[in-house]
């Protein structure tokens, strides 16, 4: 309110100035007299005030005339001015809008009008590290691979973008199963960006498909440098990796590298089962029966596993069954009701011919949790109690349809292998295998020790085998006989 009131006040002030100057050269007396050419021009002092105004503003307009006739001819000769500045920026506004308007088909899924879009973006803009980008983007929403490299190989051209564009013909690659140059433009990206997650990950998933056991573990450390993962996953990785690297420890030609893998697998992750196994082998080897029970008791602490039994059977290989069952158990008292102890256990009184105590050792399993596995044992108890063969063909019967129970299973896919793997086979997957039961139903045709995997030392027979079960099966008029009565042991027969 005040201040409006000031500039009322000041404009009241200047009209009246003027008023009053006007005036003043009103009734002065004299004039302005000009003479030029031989022509005389007398003006009164109002007139010369005037003329001398008219004057002021003609000298100005003639020198933005001629300054627009000098920016016109620099324009026709390709010189910078206002006016190419002024159809400059209307170029760009128009580019903006073009770029804007292809984000958005970008953002809507789009990429036809997102492609056109950036075509009239290439028409206004001189940023080919925007547009190209944009470009590539668009290509590959709409399923142009041509065009995509095109413009992934222009951003690699720019030191700015040759990052997106090294990744971008990667993933090209990768899709179309060119694992070879894919693994090449990986470490190449790698080397740009070694901070970039994504390129760890791929780069690390392709040396690990190509059993670069070496280059991998030096990327898993690259990805614990830049904090990348946590220090526990590092660990357990690196321990994969280094059973990986071990791989063919006990081949004749085996270094002394691949062995101290083995060992230092184990002790990276004493819970990986496949590396405490190899670990406890290679001890074996080497006449240290010690450090390999060691070894398979804190695996089996973590998660109980027949191959961890298999291999703490390899231990004592000549033991009788009397013998061995005294040794496991220091297995057998960890996790007692553990489903996995509860059938060693079960497995280890059958080959020592004690079928109560076996039968009380599994339990109700059979019935709470039947797999083909404990049908089988409960078969083999029934008939060392001297039950009737209709009894046991039941449970073989049954044991023929029964899931398997767990089995190494990836995390990512759900898909089931049957033995463990560093990378899964169907999704690529790192790391992702687990020992658990499969998350759909899997009807189980076992064969040979898969039915009744027993631990049997020197003194016993070996149990019922594949072709018993198949009789089993293919007998439908006249029961099956299964002798699992124990008395000549097979040696080293895994779990």
């Amino acid at each position: 309110m005040l201040w409006s009131l000031v500039k009322i006040v000041v404009f009241v002030l200047l009209v009246a100035a003027l008023a009053y100057g006007g005036m003043l050269l009103m009734d002065m007396q004299g004039g302005v007299q000009v003479v030029f050419a031989g022509f005389e021009i007398t003006l009164t002092p109002l007139k010369a005030v005037i003329a001398l105004i008219a004057m002021v503003v003609l000298i100005y307009v003639l020198i933005k005339v001629v300054g627009l006739l000098i920016a016109v001819l620099k324009f026709l000769l390709g010189d910078e001015t206002a006016v190419s500045r002024y159809f400059d920026r209307n170029r760009e506004r128009k580019g903006i809008e073009a770029v804007t308007d292809g984000m958005m088909a970008l953002a809507s899924g789009d990429g036809r009008t997102a492609l056109s879009k950036v075509a009239k973006a290439e028409k206004y803009l001189q940023k080919p590290e925007l547009t190209n980008l944009l470009k590539a983007q668009a290509a590959v929403m709409n399923g142009d691979k041509l065009v995509a490299e095109q413009a992934f190989k222009q951003l690699v051209a720019d030191d700015r973008t040759r990052f997106v564009g090294v990744q971008g013909i990667m993933k090209q690659k990768l899709e179309a199963g060119d694992t070879d140059t894919a693994l090449k433009l990986a470490e190449k990206a790698f080397a740009l960006k070694p901070k970039h997650v994504e390129t760890q990950d791929i780069l690390l998933r392709l040396q690990a498909e190509k059993g670069d056991w070496s280059a991998a573990r030096r990327t898993l450390s690259a990805k614990l440098k830049h904090g990348a993962i946590p220090r526990d996953v590092h660990k357990r990785r690196d321990a994969v990796l280094a059973l990986s690297q071990a791989k063919g420890v006990f081949d004749k030609d085996a270094t002394i590298e691949m062995k101290e893998a083995a060992i230092e697998a184990n002790k990276k992750s004493p819970d990986l089962i496949p590396a405490a196994v190899m670990a406890s082998d290679e001890y074996v080897s080497e006449g240290k029966q010690r450090q390999a029970t060691r070894v398979i008791k804190k695996a089996w602490e973590a998660q109980p596993h027949p191959d961890l039994a298999a291999a703490f059977a390899r231990i004592e290989p000549n033991e009788t069954p009397e013998q061995r069952l005294k040794r496991f158990s220091a297995l057998t008292k960890i996790h007692p009701d553990n489903p996995e102890t509860q059938m060693l256990s079960a497995e280890l009184l059958i080959a020592n011919e004690d079928f109560p105590a076996a039968r009380r050792a599994l339990a109700d399993l059979a019935e709470m949790n039947p797999t083909a596995r404990s049908l089988t044992i409960l078969a083999a108890i029934e008939r060392g109690e001297g039950s009737d063969d209709v009894v046991v063909r039941g449970w073989l019967t049954r044991a023929l349809t029964a899931p398997r129970g767990p089995q190494w299973v990836c995390d990512n896919c759900q898909t089931v292998h049957a033995e463990w793997g560093p990378v899964c086979g169907n999704c690529g997957g790192f790391d992702t295998m687990s020992w658990r039961k499969p998350a759909h139903s899997e009807v189980a045709m076992p064969a040979g020790t898969e039915m009744l995997p027993m631990i049997v030392g020197a003194a016993a027979e070996p149990k019922p085998s594949a072709d018993s079960v198949e009789d089993a099966e293919e007998s439908e008029d006249q029961p099956t006989m299964v002798d699992v009565t124990p008395t000549e042991p097979e040696e080293n027969q895994k779990v």
